[in-house]
């Protein structure tokens, strides 16, 4: 049975991962996805992979989410790739951010590694109305 104390961390890391996402989508980032890695890896909780368009837009999406995740008392532990090239990573401890140019990503095949994760359901539900 986990703690109170635990399953706020759980929630609060899912939620981060979750706006992360929705952020990352509603800045032109494709095949936004978010892993739950909890129980497959003893580093982090969640992992946000997003592919970008081009270096620029890629750094200005990870600081947008670093921007964010301080808004709610959160910031990256470590970052890598901001100074441009193919792949960002911003790591929060319990979420961690991924953002590749479509070619490192192919490359990379991180959804693949992660294939027995557990994806998260992050786009918000619309209903249609006829």
């Amino acid at each position: 049975m986990t703690s109170t104390a635990e399953s706020n961390r759980i929630e609060f890391s899912r939620q981060l991962a979750i706006d992360a996402a929705r952020l990352a989508a509603a800045t032109h980032c494709t095949n936004v996805a978010i892993l739950d890695v909890r129980g497959l890896s003893p580093i982090t909780d969640f992992l946000v992979i997003a592919s970008g368009t081009s270096p620029r837009q890629m750094r200005s999406v990870a600081e947008e989410v670093m921007e964010m995740a301080q808004q709610r008392g959160d910031r990256a532990l470590s970052t890598n790739g901001l100074d441009g090239g193919s792949w960002i990573c911003a790591d929060f401890i319990d979420m961690v951010l991924h953002i590749f140019s479509p070619e490192a990503r192919l490359y990379y095949d991180l959804d693949n590694l992660w294939g027995d994760a557990r994806r998260v359901e992050w786009q918000e539900q619309t209903t249609a109305t006829n």
